[in-house]
């Protein structure tokens, strides 16, 4: 069961309320929809987005005692301005984005982001579309998947590891999750350290294959202008690539005071309850920014 990160949290910086508009742009399990919708009573809306056409299925199921308050949709945040646009909606009163992979995903062999089992090489979001790892790999040179894995991934022994995965690649030796694995740390030999040697890898890998952070830059500068007078923005990340992202782009709207208020001088992290109780949560960060002038008008 996926349970949502800094629940509490993301409703007390939303203060949902009834006739209010709003946005999950990851809408995964449906926790923060639900939440949403049920502190929105009687007549609040939510738009649910997530790339993972069976998280759309899931949810939209949970989900469908609210009728038309919740309207799901098979696509990605970085289109939040255009789907939004179709339906017909001007504004938001509160939208919510928590970018990390959802329980169902990593424990879902075949969508290919965990070597805890055995799957294929996959990672993307959105199956229906795009290329998978193991599609990116094959055409992939030594020089770029070094700069992938230093980038994405922060991974120190980048140029080591690039050579080793390309020559597992042309051999044929990298098919599964666990072919990955076992070169990754069959090369890095016997490292210490707290997480298992791959997660620097399947983490770039992941990011590079879903374009995650040229979606994730998309977002931050268009929803923010998709608020209402008083809307506020969440964002919940979990490394220090999606921190660094989500810091930098609201500062670049603080000189603005007339516009924008950051309302999370210091992120806020989870209690140490929730990270003991949901491992999960303990890398989680949450910054919230507020609209103090209805911002559509600045898409002209």
């Amino acid at each position: 069961m996926h349970v949502p990160v800094l629940l509490r949290e993301v409703l007390e910086a939303l203060s949902p309320k009834s006739g209010g508009i709003y946005f999950d742009g990851t809408l995964g399990g449906g926790g923060y929809a639900e939440a949403i919708l049920e502190a929105s009573n009687p007549d609040g809306r939510l738009v649910g987005v997530d790339l993972d056409r069976e998280a759309v299925a899931r949810s939209a199921k949970r989900l469908e005692r609210f009728g038309e308050r919740f309207t799901p949709v098979h696509s990605g945040f970085h289109h939040a301005r255009t789907i939004l646009a179709e339906l017909g909606i001007a504004a938001l009163d509160g939208a919510v984005l928590d970018l990390g992979l959802s329980s169902y995903q990593l424990e879902d062999a075949e969508r290919g982001f965990s070597f805890q089992g055995t799957g294929p090489l996959d990672m993307r979001f959105d199956t229906t579309a795009g290329q998978s790892a193991l599609e990116y790999l094959r055409k992939i040179s030594v020089k770029q998947l070094e700069e992938i894995l230093a980038t994405y991934g922060e991974e120190r022994y980048s140029k080591k590891l690039a050579r080793s995965l390309i020559v597992a690649r042309d051999r044929g030796e990298l098919v599964t999750t666990q072919d990955l694995a076992r070169t990754v740390s069959r090369t890095l030999g016997g490292r210490r350290e707290k997480i298992h040697p791959a997660t620097r890898t399947f983490q770039a890998l992941r990011i590079a294959v879903n374009a995650e952070l040229e979606n994730l830059e998309t977002a931050l500068e268009q929803i923010p202008l998709l608020l209402n007078k008083g809307g506020r923005f969440c964002v919940v990340s979990y490394h220090s690539l999606e921190h660094r992202a989500v810091k930098h782009s609201f500062q670049r709207k603080k000189p603005d005071v007339q516009n924008w208020r950051i309302l999370t001088p210091k992120p806020i992290k989870p209690s140490a309850e929730e990270s003991r109780l949901n491992r999960r949560s303990r890398s989680a960060q949450m910054r919230v920014i507020e609209a103090l002038s209805d911002m559509t008008a600045e898409l002209g």
